[in-house]
């Protein structure tokens, strides 16, 4: 008993969904929960839960999140005895681990010689080599130079990835398909390496084509009991990040089980490790598996191990971290059904996943017995761009892995979030693809399946925009019968020739499209679409164009858009008045900042001529560096984008004089 470390108040030094999964757990067991935020995150849901709240910055992660001065000066403030680190930030700095261990927190997550080992790929990578187990074919060495690693990726050959040694996430790593794409890789992945993590040595592997990327939960005691929890696979990624997870692993067997968990339980002993812990493979087509790295913290994806081993992974976290033992051997971990998860995050997937902020109009996740969601977002909240852009997790469990597939598919088609633009009806197209159901997903299964571009996933066709515009209609009028003063109900839409006439102006992503809409005194109402005619019928939660029925899940309306969602779709229509319709646009070669960033690049100066689809430079935001290119071929006008400088969303950083580059002078 003299090993037990009691405490009775956590600080979370995170935010969002993960901050407020651990209050949660935190205050199920009996903890005082203290929350540490920006003014960016004021609003945000794990503020106003937690039972202490601490400021400690404006909005940037280096100066508030990735702090660990303010992390501590919040801890000393707020009277914590422990620190769970969530995951992202700090969570696997052994800076911060030992920073608190020196200030006599708690640090709830293994010892900082721990992180150390296995927060380097290439130390990792060696620790597993010396412990027997396969790992990928590659570059770990000291000498960081350009001419090195250009020769090492030469031996290793293409494909290869590029990865930050102290990487995660998919931050700092780049596939690498061909030589002369090699040094431009190199340097932005180094660049964002060095943003992100601070560091910006890397490391080269093979590329193992097509793989399953499956990792093992561990978990360990202070008394060194180690086990693993089974596997999850997380094979479904796109720019290096897990979109969906599962558990079990679809095509795993007893034995090749047995053999993923002794290698890394056999892992995490190697290092003494304590609490909870991931040891991430890739599985090649013939059962063989290669150690890809070690997560020393908690997973993103870690709901579906709870689910189906019913076992709180928070709370053990919490209870191990006080010295207490496990409580169950090996032989007591069973696993029950099926779980998956798919992350809700903000971004366009027609975009190439570019990620977005705004304002959220409105947030209805649907939860039931089979489904569970995981968020730290509220209706009204602003989605920053100075976190990563992941808002939700909605997790399905089933006797079945067809049965939890189903369950999320209904739930994700039942989860309204209007005001801006996410992956929900990408994540809907993809689960319901044959490759997926199935259980044949691969680390290519996106590129493969939707290849260069998704293009817009809502797919509007005639319906919607019919639909759109009655309900608008039918939202105007409401908006002018509580202005007018004694104007009976029946009398709204009168008119005394019997009949009005009215075209609404919609546009979508980009065209600007028109509905005409008749409607006769006490009867429903006629829309003309582009040559095609509607008679429509509003009841209750439906309408019926032409006798077909659509379901509406949900509106809203803002004053000048509309926000739907009917049936599986969900999607945002801004009206225009007539006064505003534009008949066209000419071409421009401005580029804007897609969303609130930090120059990090510029790659063109004034005068200079580009090319279509040319880099101009490099904004950093929501915790990755994206490479903006020319959208026109032409000369430089004038460069406004200055490096380390904050812009806006919607700032002009580049203008382009549109010309064929060919006959610029």
């Amino acid at each position: 008993m003299s090993d037990l470390t009691p405490f009775n108040s956590v600080l979370v030094a995170n935010r969002g969904e993960i901050a407020l999964r651990v209050m949660r757990s935190a205050r199920l067991s009996g903890f005082r929960s203290i929350a540490v935020y920006t003014d960016a995150d004021a609003a945000a849901p794990h503020v106003a839960f937690a039972d202490e709240r601490i400021n400690i910055g404006i909005g940037p992660a280096a100066d508030s999140y990735l702090n660990i001065d303010k992390i501590l000066a919040a801890a000393a403030e707020g009277g914590a005895e422990a620190i769970h680190p969530g995951y992202g930030f700090l969570s696997e700095s052994f800076e911060f681990a030992q920073a608190c261990t020196d200030a006599g927190l708690i640090f709830i997550g293994p010892s900082a010689s721990a992180i150390a080992a296995m927060g380097n790929k290439a130390s990792a990578k060696q620790l597993m080599r010396d412990a027997g187990v396969r790992c990928v074919p590659g570059y770990q060495g000291r000498d960081q130079s350009d001419a090195r690693l250009s020769q090492e990726a030469k031996t290793i050959g293409f494909p290869l990835m590029i990865k930050a040694v102290a990487g995660g996430g998919g931050r700092g790593m780049r596939l690498v398909s061909a030589e002369g794409d090699f040094l431009a890789a190199l340097h932005l992945a180094q660049l964002e390496a060095k943003s992100v993590f601070g560091l910006e040595e890397i490391i080269l592997e093979k590329a193992i084509i097509r793989p399953r990327h499956v990792e093992v939960q561990v978990f360990a005691d202070r008394q060194g009991h180690t086990v693993h929890l089974g596997e999850r696979d997380c094979s479904v990624q796109r720019r290096h990040q897990k979109v969906v997870e599962e558990a079990p692993c679809p095509v795993m067997t007893p034995r090749l089980r047995e053999k993923m968990g002794e290698a890394a339980v056999g892992a995490a002993r190697a290092i003494t490790y304590e609490g909870a812990g991931t040891v991430e493979f890739l599985l090649d087509a013939s059962g063989e598996f290669y150690f890809l790295e070690m997560n020393t913290r908690l997973q993103v994806e870690h709901p579906v191990t709870e689910m189906i081993t019913g076992k709180d992974l928070v709370a053990l976290q919490l209870n191990v971290a006080q010295g207490h033992a496990l409580g169950f051997e090996q032989s007591q971990v069973k696993l029950n059904g099926h779980a998956i998860e798919a992350r809700l995050y903000a971004e366009d997937p027609a975009c190439d996943f570019l990620p977005v902020g705004g304002r959220i109009a409105a947030w209805k996740p649907m939860q039931t017995a089979q489904v569970r969601v995981d968020d730290g977002i509220k209706s009204g909240q602003v989605v920053s761009s100075f976190y990563d852009p992941m808002l939700a997790k909605v997790i399905a469990h089933g006797k079945t892995r067809q049965e939890a597939c189903y369950a999320l598919l209904s739930a994700l088609k039942d989860t309204v979030l209007f005001g801006i633009t996410t992956n929900r009806d990408f994540l809907i197209d993809l689960l319901s693809k044959e490759t997926f159901i199935k259980g044949a997903a691969t680390t290519a299964f996106i590129g493969d399946e939707y290849g260069d571009s998704i293009g817009d996933m809502a797919n509007l066709v005639a319906e919607d925009y019919v639909a759109a515009a009655v309900l608008l209609f039918e939202a105007l009028q409401n908006q002018n019968s509580n202005l007018a003063i004694l104007v009976p109900d029946e009398l709204m839409g009168w008119a005394s020739s019997g009949q009005l006439n009215t075209k609404l102006w919609l546009r979508g992503v980009s065209d600007l499209k028109g509905v005409t809409l008749s409607q006769m005194s006490g009867v429903g109402i006629t829309a003309v679409f582009e040559g095609q005619t509607f008679k429509v019928e509003h009841r209750d939660d439906s309408l019926r164009l032409n006798g077909n029925r659509i379901d509406i899940r949900a509106q809203l309306y803002d004053g000048h858009k509309i926000h739907l969602a009917l049936g599986p779709k969900q999607f945002a229509l801004t009206h225009h008045k007539v006064s505003d319709v534009e008949t066209s646009q000419a071409t421009n070669g401005n580029l804007n900042a897609p969303m609130h960033g930090n120059i990090q690049e510029v790659f063109v100066s004034e005068g200079q001529v580009v090319q279509k689809g040319q880099p101009l430079l490099i904004l950093e935001a929501m915790k990755m560096q994206h490479e903006l290119c020319a959208q026109v071929s032409g000369q430089v006008a004038h460069v406004y984008a200055k490096v380390g400088v904050q812009v806006k969303a919607d700032a002009i950083l580049i203008d382009i004089a549109p010309q064929e580059v060919g006959k610029a002078k």
